[in-house]
C-alpha cells in the first residue's frame, strides 16, 4: 500500500510538472507581428521549370532569368529552414514584354506565363500553407504597363488621367495623377476603373487564397481609393494583411495612410538608418531608438512595419558595405542582427543570406545561387529560429539603455522574458556596463554562442570585439537553481513522508 501511494505521488507531482509546462507554452494567436517575410523576385529565384523559359537570357540583366512558381515551391523547404513565415512575391500577373520584375502590367487576371499557370501558383500557395507559411503577392494598382491594350481603347480613355509627367514632388495632386516614370497612370476617381481594380484584388484573394498584399506606390493613389481598397479585401478574407509601400522620409506622411486602411508599410525612414549606420564602423546607433520612439507615436500599430535593410530598388546593403571600403561579412551580421531583434517585421530580400552584392537596378536582382557563403546562411537561419522561439523578440517593449561611441545595449521584455541586444558598431575592442535591479541572483546566457555572462550586484560587465553583436536572456544564477532544487526535493520528500505515515497508521488501525 505504501508503495503504491508513493508511486501515485509521483505520479501526481509529474503531472502537475507536464501540466505547468503546457500552460506556460500555450501559444498565443499568432498575429502579423509574430511573422518574418522573406522577398522573392520571382523571375530571379528558382528555376523549376525549363517548359517556360521562353526567351530566357542569363546574360542580359533585363531579360528573363528563368525564376517560376514551380522553382519556389521546390525551395519552400528551404525558407522554412531559413525560419521564414511569410513569403512576399513580386507581381504575379501577365506583364508586357520585358517586364520580367511584374510591375509592367498587361492582363490583371492572368499570371505571367513565364512563371507559371494559376493553378500552379495555387499550388504554390497550398503547399506554403501546409508548411505554415504565409503568402503575399505584390499589387500595383496605380499604373499598367507602357503599351497595356486599353490606351488604344475609346471607351476606355477615361480610365487614365492625361500623360503628365510628376514635376513638383511636393504636390500631391501631381504625385497622384503624374505618369510615374512615363507609365499610363490609372484612374481611380473614375468609378469603372475602381470597381474593376476592387473585383480583381478580391478575385485573387479568392482564387488562391492568398494571405496579404503588398501595395506598390501608394502615395501616387488617392486616399480615397485606398478606403474602399481595404475595406474591400479585408471583407473577402479576415485578417488579411495590407504592407504599403510609401516612399518617402517623413513618417508623418506615411502614417496618414493608415487612417485609409493600410496598417503596415515597408519603414524608409528606418531603411536610411540602418543603411548608414551598419555601413561603416563607428556609426552612434541611438538614430536607431528615436526612429521606433517616433513610430510609437505616429503609427497604430508600429509592430506591424516591415523592416529592410535592402531591395530590388536599392543599392545592395552589401555594396553600400564595400563602397565604404568595410568588411561586409561583419557589417552584414551587425544589420541582420538588429534587423531580427528590433520590433516590427524583418523583410529579407532574396540573396541576402548569402551576402549577395549589386548596385542599381537591374544589378541588384541578380539570379540567386543557393551555393554561395552557406556558413551566413546559417547565421542568418539562427537569427530567424531565435525570432520564432523568443516571444520578446517579437512582442516586446524596446528600450535603449546604453549608447556610447558605438557601442549601445537594447532591452526588450514581454512577460517573464528579459533579453539584452548589445551592439559594438566600432573596430576597436569596446567595454560595456549597465545594471538593472531585476539582475539580482541572474546571469546572461547569448543566445547566438552560448556565452554566459556572470553578473554582480545587479550589474553587468561586458567586453566586446569590434564589430560584433550579441543577443543575451537573462537567466537566473546556477547557485539560485541549486537552491530551488534543493527546496523543491526537501517538499517532494516531506508529503511522500506524510503520505507513507498515514497510510502506516491506517493500517495498524
Amino acid at each position: 500500500m505504501g508503495k503504491r501511494i508513493v508511486f501515485l505521488s509521483f505520479a501526481f507531482l509529474l503531472f502537475l510538472s507536464v501540466q505547468n509546462k503546457a500552460l506556460a507554452e500555450k501559444k498565443e494567436e499568432r498575429s502579423w507581428k509574430d511573422e518574418t517575410i522573406y522577398f522573392i523576385m520571382v523571375d530571379r529565384f528558382n528555376n523549376g521549370d525549363k517548359n517556360n523559359d521562353f526567351d530566357v537570357n542569363l546574360n542580359d540583366p533585363a531579360a528573363y532569368h528563368g525564376g517560376d512558381f514551380k522553382g519556389i515551391m521546390d525551395k519552400l523547404d528551404y525558407l522554412d529552414e531559413l525560419g521564414v513565415t511569410a513569403i512576399w512575391l513580386t507581381p504575379v500577373v501577365k506583364n508586357e514584354p520585358g517586364g520580367y520584375h511584374g510591375y509592367w502590367t498587361e492582363n490583371f487576371y492572368e499570371t505571367e506565363e513565364h512563371f507559371g499557370s494559376k493553378d500552379e501558383l495555387k499550388q504554390l500557395v497550398r503547399k506554403a500553407h501546409d508548411r505554415e507559411i504565409k503568402v503575399i503577392l505584390d499589387l500595383v494598382i496605380n499604373h499598367t504597363g507602357y503599351k497595356h491594350p486599353w490606351l488604344d481603347e475609346e471607351s476606355k480613355k477615361d480610365w487614365f488621367h492625361p500623360e503628365m509627367e510628376i514635376g513638383n514632388w511636393d504636390n500631391q495632386q501631381e504625385v497622384e495623377n503624374g505618369w510615374l516614370a512615363g507609365l499610363p497612370d490609372l484612374n481611380t476617381e473614375n468609378n469603372e476603373t475602381r470597381n474593376y481594380l476592387l473585383d480583381m484584388a478580391e478575385y485573387w484573394i479568392k482564387e488562391t487564397d492568398i494571405d496579404g498584399y503588398r501595395l506598390d506606390t501608394v502615395k501616387h493613389v488617392p486616399k480615397e481609393f485606398w478606403i474602399d481598397f481595404s475595406e474591400r479585401v479585408k471583407k473577402a478574407k479576415p485578417g488579411f494583411y495590407l504592407i504599403g509601400e510609401v516612399w518617402h522620409n517623413d513618417p508623418r506622411y506615411i502614417a496618414e495612410y493608415n487612417k485609409a486602411g493600410i496598417q503596415s508599410f515597408v519603414d524608409y525612414p528606418l531603411f536610411n538608418e540602418l543603411v548608414r549606420i551598419f555601413r561603416q564602423s563607428g556609426q552612434s546607433l541611438s538614430e536607431l531608438n528615436a526612429v521606433w520612439e517616433r513610430n510609437k507615436f505616429y503609427y497604430k500599430d508600429p509592430y506591424t512595419l516591415g523592416n529592410f535593410i535592402d531591395n530590388h530598388d536599392n543599392i545592395r546593403f552589401v555594396r553600400e558595405v564595400l563602397l565604404k571600403q568595410e568588411d561586409p561579412e561583419k557589417r552584414l551580421k551587425l544589420a541582420l542582427t538588429y534587423l531580427y531583434s528590433a520590433p516590427g517585421i524583418p523583410i529579407l530580400y532574396q540573396g541576402t543570406e548569402h551576402m549577395m552584392d549589386g548596385a542599381k537596378d537591374p544589378d541588384n536582382r541578380r539570379m540567386m545561387d543557393f551555393s554561395k557563403n552557406k556558413e551566413f546562411e546559417k547565421f542568418t537561419s539562427k537569427l530567424g529560429k531565435l525570432r520564432q522561439k523568443h516571444h520578446a523578440l517579437r512582442r516586446g517593449d524596446f528600450s535603449m539603455i546604453v549608447d556610447s561611441d558605438g557601442t549601445a545595449v537594447f532591452q526588450r521584455k514581454y512577460q517573464d522574458e528579459t533579453l539584452y541586444i548589445v551592439f559594438n558598431n566600432d573596430k576597436k575592442k569596446s567595454g560595456i556596463s549597465f545594471s538593472d535591479k531585476s539582475l539580482h541572483n541572474k546571469k546572461l546566457v547569448s543566445l547566438l554562442s552560448d556565452e554566459e555572462i556572470k553578473v554582480k550586484d545587479a550589474s553587468v560587465d561586458l567586453k566586446m570585439d569590434g564589430e560584433t553583436a550579441e543577443i543575451y536572456a537573462v537567466q537566473k544564477a546556477d547557485s539560485q537553481w541549486k537552491l530551488y532544487s534543493i527546496v523543491a526535493v526537501v517538499i517532494v520528500v516531506v508529503i511522500l513522508s506524510s503520505f507513507y505515515l498515514i497510510s502506516r497508521r491506517k493500517q495498524r488501525s
